[in-house]
């Protein structure tokens, strides 16, 4: 089943309008309307299919132009409070279980996945049908003693019928919320006709679905439930990957905790009179208080969150944090206040991502890349952040002869007075109005923006400069470390100072030899019909047999190409020969 004609068409008409907006050329078009054909494949559940009748649009896409960071998270979060998160049965009927949930209310949107059992996702038209629905819920029927009496909009589906269900299929279809392995992905790409289209393959592939995006929203919402017992009129947002467009199936979902909304603050004081102001306990520094303040929920989110385990209070870092993994959703997540240049930098990427749909292509494939090859680990280490390749590819990106993004410094001149963001002293303005930002007629295409990607970083000189997009050119290292990468608006920080000499040297020497691959006939042209299933183009570079011989860069300057290497080269060719027996 799939979700109505025109629920899809306002997704990919924003998409389309958005893109087309900033940027006519053909190749971009072609670009979109990929796009578009994957947010029209299997991105949710009609419940008109199953009712008979087609839900209302909201109508909260914006006509003109991009629309805001700010913007979609009012939409999510609107989203998040009208749904709930049901776990169900194995052998739940659709039309059964969903003529049950409308007798509260109309339902404009729902669809399941699996995570530790099936699990459901209903967003009703209004927040009373919620409140209604919640009024029908039970207790469990456990000892009053082994319950916790914290009621959420986490919910289980029981079926009280006497009925035997267990021959009877559901025929219910389960949204992915992880990518495919990676063996399986290789497989698939190289039946792709040109790179261009493995690059945007990959893009579809990876990207965060509809679902998994309104899942995460909604995982955020059931947390601020908790913490509004103590901050009623508190927010949980989500940041980083989840929301800034780079995200991938599967990654962690950073949240913060946003207490800067609620009533009371900034107000002015009257000149005379009388006035009244709350009671306050102060502690010795913010840091202190948001400390206290990330205790307090850690602990009720250890003791009262439904599906919320391993619960950690890592208050002594940096940046002080609660980490748990919620496995209804099948998140790991984590949980932080006071990290407002986090969401500045969240809002910066976003802004990127949405001014040229080859951006966003190109870091997921840097990214799929990486990870491939060991550069990037979920694990903490010397390895190079996914943030800190990020920035390298849009530092690569403002670098070309007609750059395909502006700089920082750009985009701040272009900033009007809502725009201005000062946070602790740094400077965080940046403009939000997509229409102040024109582009420069860049034509290049994926395939060589890939590769020159790789020829970029194979011969920069690292060892000298750092790299600034907020000025968009390398500059004199500011300290003594392998790779420094400014932080774009904390610019006294290296975003990438855990990486040490030898991670580094690795990544050059891959930059190496994935340029030399994609310059080579035998592995950058397609071979064979509809049915190829040799490793070409892309899928060549993510195949980790190629990178077991690479030790250094200093080897890798002695010889233009590996044995191994040359090894595959023969394979390859030695495989598109006839038999001759």
């Amino acid at each position: 089943m799939r979700l109505s004609a025109s629920v899809l068409t306002a997704m990919a008409s924003s998409f389309a309008v958005c893109r087309l907006h900033m940027r006519g050329r053909v190749v971009l078009v072609r670009s979109l309307q990929k796009a578009d054909t994957f947010l029209q494949r299997s991105i949710g559940t009609d419940v008109a299919a199953a009712q008979a009748e087609a839900p209302p649009r909201d109508g909260s896409d914006e006509k003109d132009g991009c629309k805001s960071l700010h913007a979609l998270q009012v939409e999510r979060q609107e989203q998040a409070e009208r749904s709930v998160l049901i776990n169900c049965q194995s052998r739940t009927n659709e039309k059964k279980f969903l003529k049950y949930l409308s007798n509260h209310g109309d339902i404009k949107k729902y669809f399941f996945y699996e995570s530790y059992g099936l699990y459901a996702v209903v967003e009703f038209a209004k927040r009373e049908n919620v409140a209604s629905l919640l009024e029908g819920a039970v207790i469990p029927s456990v000892s009053h003693e082994s319950t916790v009496p914290f009621k959420s909009r986490l919910l289980s589906l029981r079926n009280l019928s006497l009925v035997d269900l267990s021959n009877q299929q559901s025929g219910l279809q389960c949204q992915p919320q992880t990518t495919i392995p990676i063996n399986e992905f290789i497989q698939r790409l190289s039946k792709e006709e040109s790179i261009d289209q493995q690059i945007t393959s990959l893009t579809e592939a990876y990207q965060l679905t509809e679902e998994n995006s309104r899942l995460r929203f909604l995982v955020c919402s059931l947390l601020k439930d908790i913490a509004a017992a103590y901050f009623p009129e508190c927010t949980i947002k989500p940041f980083g990957s989840s929301v800034n467009g780079f995200g991938k199936l599967g990654c962690d979902l950073d949240m913060f905790l946003d207490l800067d909304g609620i009533s009371g603050r900034n107000v002015k004081m009257p000149k005379s009179g009388l006035s009244l102001e709350y009671q306050m306990k102060r502690a010795n520094s913010e840091r202190a208080v948001t400390q206290s303040i990330l205790s307090v929920i850690g602990e009720c989110v250890d003791q009262f969150g439904p599906g919320c385990v391993g619960v950690q209070k890592i208050l002594n870092a940096r940046c002080p944090l609660v980490r748990f993994a919620h496995q209804p959703s099948g998140f790991q997540c984590d949980l932080t206040a006071n990290n407002r240049v986090a969401m500045k930098s969240t809002e910066l990427l976003y802004l990127y991502g949405q001014l040229d749909p080859r951006v966003r292509s190109l870091v997921f494939t840097v990214r799929c890349w990486a990870r491939a090859h060991g550069v990037t680990s979920s694990i903490p280490g010397a390895w190079i952040s996914n943030f800190s390749l990020t920035v390298m590819v849009l530092f690569f990106l403002q670098k070309r002869s007609i750059p395909i993004i502006p700089t920082l410094e750009h985009l701040r001149d272009l900033a009007g007075p809502a725009d201005k963001s000062v946070i602790e002293g740094n400077d965080c303005t940046f403009v939000s109005d997509f229409s102040k930002i024109q582009l420069k007629s860049n034509t290049e295409t994926l395939e060589q923006l890939l590769c020159e990607f790789f020829e970029f970083y194979a011969t920069f000189p690292f060892s000298r400069m750092s790299l600034n997009i907020r000025k968009g050119k390398e500059q004199n290292k500011p300290e003594v470390a392998p790779l420094h990468i400014q932080n774009p608006f904390e610019t006294s920080l290296n975003v990438s100072k855990n990486v040490n000499a030898t991670q580094l040297d690795r990544f050059v020497a891959l930059c190496q030899e994935s340029s030399w691959l994609l310059q080579q006939r035998e592995t950058n042209t397609p071979r064979g019909g509809a049915n190829m299933t040799t490793a070409w183009g892309l899928a060549t570079l993510l195949l980790p047999s190629q990178v077991a011989g690479i030790k250094s860069r200093k080897k890798r300057r002695r010889e233009p190409a590996s044995e191994r290497i040359k090894g595959l080269l023969e394979s390859l060719k030695n495989k598109n020969q006839p038999k001759t027996s």
